[in-house]
């Protein structure tokens, strides 16, 4: 994998991180068949409660599967009467009535890939406790943790198993992060079932490419001595931006300085960031009002003075892009079958995964345990709940 026997992935502990990668595209596959096979139970689920006038669907979880949240929510908001919120549940808890509305029926789908991260289940019981008319949507990878065994019986209670081998045996989030991401965006949109089926298929094929050959676009910049790594987007890809530089933090220990904003928000200050040391990575939209504000950032950057690196990567090919930028990554030259936005985003996030794990390895950071002194651990410690 990644240029990488086995053998060497094992030496340098990075063996489940590199291996949880790569298994993506296969466990996208069994992601369609868990849906597919419990599709009635989950449309009927639904329709009750979707039909409600004023509901509120809250998308939730911590870190990275906070993220899946704003991915997903970017997406479902599109022309749905429903509006979808994504919250973490680190908001939720400290201050619940900011975000917890009696009166408003709610679904509150809780993304978790143990299960057992105090604030997930701290989020459950607040809304239990403070929504009149609350129903939960468990999407989890481990079916023996907190979240699933509190599902037993509940029929106000959707439990979602990910396929096993999602529960990540490393450190950092990623295959469960991708099935996690992709089974809420299929949930929440069955009347396009079959459309959204067929771009799986294809979205499989792309990320079998991606990561057997077109990885290796990325390695000429790992190789150079750059330190601080930037990652740009507009709002539709904003959560990506994040859980792409979180990846980056996790995996290097915080050698490597990441950071996230908007295409926009960047000029608003957090563009101070940028040195002679810096690899700026912009996500590309196909929408063409929205990748015109794309655009004016890849030109700015480009022709700033400074030695920073300028890297973009799309869906679509756009001629316009290559001349200003030092790399251009695109997933297809010909007109891409994948529309949907949070299908692209698992994708754009392989990219940010392989990159994150080849300057773990380059910063001599084991990728299985970036963390051996225990300062940040895989499921969340430390945390006191306290009595609401």
């Amino acid at each position: 994998m990644f240029g990488y026997t086995k053998e060497n992935w094992t030496q340098i502990n990075g063996l489940n991180t590199a291996s949880e990668i790569y298994q993506q595209p296969r466990l996208w596959g069994e992601v369609i068949e868990i849906v597919k096979s419990n599709i009635e139970e989950i449309g009927n689920y639904l329709e009750k409660r979707l039909n409600k006038k004023d509901i509120r669907v809250i998308l939730t979880g911590a870190g990275t599967s906070a993220y899946v949240g704003e991915i997903v929510a970017a997406k479902l908001n599109e022309g749905k009467k429903s509006i979808y919120e994504s919250i973490a549940t680190t908001d939720i808890v400290d201050n619940p009535e900011l975000y917890l509305k009696k009166d408003i029926p709610t679904i509150l789908v809780s993304f978790a890939r143990s299960g057992n991260s105090p604030e997930s289940v701290a989020a459950y019981n607040l809304a239990n406790e403070l929504v009149s008319d609350i129903s939960h949507i468990f999407i989890t990878c481990n079916n023996e943790g907190k979240l699933a065994k509190i599902s037993t019986g509940k029929e106000n209670i959707l439990l979602l198993t990910m396929p096993e081998e999602s529960n990540d045996k490393g450190f950092a989030m990623t295959s469960s992060f991708s099935c996690m991401t992709l089974a809420s965006l299929l949930i929440f949109d069955l009347e396009n079932f079959k459309k959204n089926e067929k771009q799986v298929m294809k979205l499989i094929s792309i990320g079998e490419i991606i990561l057997d050959e077109g990885y290796k676009g990325i390695q000429p910049i790992i190789s150079d001595d750059y330190n601080r790594i930037i990652y740009l987007s507009s709002s539709n890809f904003r959560g990506l931006t994040k859980e792409s530089a979180l990846k980056l933090l996790e995996l290097t220990r915080g050698q490597i300085v990441s950071q996230s904003e908007t295409v926009l928000g960047f000029r608003h200050g957090p563009k101070s960031i940028v040195n002679d040391k810096s690899v700026i990575i912009v996500y590309i939209s196909d929408n063409d009002y929205t990748r015109k504000y794309e655009i004016d950032i890849l030109k700015e950057i480009y022709y700033d003075v400074g030695n920073h690196k300028l890297i973009a990567i799309s869906n679509n090919y756009y001629e316009e892009i290559e001349d200003i930028t030092d790399k251009y990554l695109y997933l297809t030259k010909d007109k891409s079958e994948i529309e949907n936005i949070g299908l692209i985003s698992l994708l754009y996030a392989i990219y940010a995964q392989v990159f994150s794990l080849f300057y773990s390895v380059k910063s001599e950071v084991e990728p299985d345990n970036p963390n051996p002194s225990g300062l940040v651990n895989r499921v969340v410690k430390g945390v006191t709940i306290y009595k609401y």
